[in-house]
Formats: C-alpha cells, structure tokens, sequence
C-alpha cells in the first residue's frame, strides 16, 4: 500500500484546497503508514479500518483528526478502485462516532477505569505476556511503564534512552519525538510541549534492564516489540489477547488508554497536588485532572473555587476595590 501511496499522491490529492493538504498528509503519515502501510491494498478489510480508528481514539486522537485521516484513506481506495486494483471502498465505516462518546462518558469518572493497586497491575502484566507468543516479556513492561507514569502506550513505545535521567530519576516525555516527513505535526499533538514524569521505585529495576539493553546508544527505544517495531495500541492487544485477558481478570471495561487514568488516581491519592499533577499529565485545564481526585477532595477543591468566582464577581461589580 505504501508504495502505491507515495506513487499516486499528486492524483490523490486533486481537487483539494491547499490547506487541506496538511492535515491528511498528516493522517497518512502518522496514522495510516504505520498502522496499515505494509498491508497489500486487496487484505485491507473494513473489520482493521475500524479496529486502527478504535486504537486511534484510545491514543486519543481528536474528532477532527479522526475525521481528516478517514477522509484520507477513503480517497485512497477511491483512487484504486479509478486504477482498477479495487472494486469497493473499505473505508467506509460508521459507528466510531459513539466510540467518543463512550470515552467521554467514562472520563466523567476516570476514576472507576483506574487498576486496584500495584498487584493488580503486575498480575494484568504477567496474564499479558503469558498470552502473548513466546512468552514476550516487553508487553509487561509497556503496560507497568504506562501505568506508573500515567503515560499513553504512544508515548512509551516513543521513549528513549536520552530521555531517562537515572541521577533525578525523571523521564521527560514528549508526545511526538520525530516529526512526520515534512514536518507534519497532528493537530492533537500541536503544541504540547515535552513533560517531566517522576520515575517511581518500583519502576526503577525496569527501566535500568531497559537501558542496559540499549548500549550506551542515547537514541535507541526502550521499548519496542519482538521484531523492534513501534508499539500501538492496537499491535498491543492483537499481540497480548488483550480482550480475551482482561475479560478473564475481571476487567472487561478496561481499555490501553486505561492504564493511564491508573496512574494519575494513584498520584492523585498519594497526595499530588492538583497543578502539580496537571503538569505530569499535559491537561490543558485544571478540571480535567480535578477528576482524578477522591470525591471528597474534589468537594473541597470546588469549594475553593465557588469562592473564587464569588470574590471576582463582587470585584467586577465593584464591590471591592483591592487585590492583595
């Protein structure tokens, strides 16, 4: 498929507005070629299209970049069914809509999504890579890494050993390490800037075998599958049983996306404070990580708040004249 692509873009891109053209090269680049690129155009089927857009969704990829890279990969097949390869355009899918709004119901309370303890998470890591063929001891890691920095599975298949600093035990995590060809950049990941993740103790031994792996090479992965790809979302539950595992554990809810809200309720009941803890997470707003906070805490963190908003409207309504 990839050759094909890069051969045909001119004719694929005909017709559309010039500033169109980034964000479905955008698509092709960062969605489609690693996750369906190698794939002959004919075993292409509506049944992968729909798993890669669940595994983009999870990764959490916006409507609009959703929406961009589908649109991209329809006149892909449009073009191959005009050259004759094709006779029916797969990317034609429906329902991944009502996916966003089942992870937007469910981020109403991360809280419910996020493993029990430390156990549950090493009992969920071993079941994986018991699953797995041969037995791949990488599966484990990805998930205990993504649970214990509150990092998406993206992000921990993009570390790399000049990203660990073993002195202050920090990782510093960027969302997309190598741009596109181009420098295409994905909407979703536009302007977010690198973060610094405390590496717990637990995690150390881990990441020290990781880097004991990589040689001294400051640009190598420290995670990375049994063939040395890239790990996403949806290589990590083909490759690991995922569904048919977490279903037998007790976990049927439980996505990839998942092992993040894990992390972060856990920093948020070991006391992290709220600012703090948006940092380490990347939110735009203090509410979104607000919602990792026990009920409790969070009563009294919008107490906090309601006096805000009530002293800046007596100010407004001139009611008091001084700032301290």
């Amino acid at each position: 498929m990839g050759d094909y692509v890069n051969l045909r873009f001119p004719v694929i891109l005909t017709g559309l507005e010039t500033t169109t053209h980034a964000p479905y090269l955008a698509g092709w680049h960062l969605r489609i070629e690693p996750e369906l690129g190698r794939l002959p155009l004919r075993l292409i089927t509506t049944a992968l299209i729909t798993a890669a857009v669940f595994g983009w969704i999870a990764d959490g990829c916006s409507r609009s970049t959703i929406k961009n890279t589908l649109a991209m990969l329809s006149r892909i097949f449009e073009q191959a069914i005009a050259d004759g390869i094709l006779e029916q355009n797969p990317a034609h899918i429906t329902g991944w809509q009502r996916e966003y709004q089942q992870v937007e119901d469910e981020l109403r309370d991360p809280r419910s999504l996020a493993l029990r303890d430390w156990d549950a998470l090493t009992e969920l890591a071993d079941a994986l890579v018991a699953a797995s063929y041969n037995r791949y001891r990488g599966w484990g890691d990805v998930v205990v890494h993504s649970a214990c920095t509150a990092t998406r599975i993206g992000e921990v298949s993009g570390v790399r050993a000049r990203d660990i600093d073993i002195d202050k035990w920090l990782l510093t995590c960027r969302r997309q390490t190598t741009p596109a060809p181009g420098g295409l950049v994905d909407k979703h990941t536009k302007g977010r800037v690198a973060r610094l993740i405390p590496i717990i103790e637990p995690l150390r031994p881990l990441i020290i075998r990781r880097l004991e792996a990589t040689r001294g090479d400051p640009d190598a992965r420290l995670y990375t599958g049994p063939r040395g790809g890239r790990i996403s979302t949806a290589v990590l539950r083909d490759a690991t049983h995922w569904d048919d595992v977490t279903r037998d554990l007790g976990y049927e809810h439980l996505r990839r996306h998942d092992l993040r809200h894990t992390g972060l309720t856990w920093m948020a009941d070991a006391g992290i404070l709220p600012h703090i803890l948006k940092e380490i997470a990347g939110h735009r707003l203090i509410t979104t990580t607000q919602r990792y906070f026990h009920p409790d805490v969070l009563r009294i963190l919008e107490a906090g708040q309601a006096l805000t908003h009530h002293l800046e409207k007596l100010q407004r309504d001139g009611q008091i004249t001084r700032r301290w």
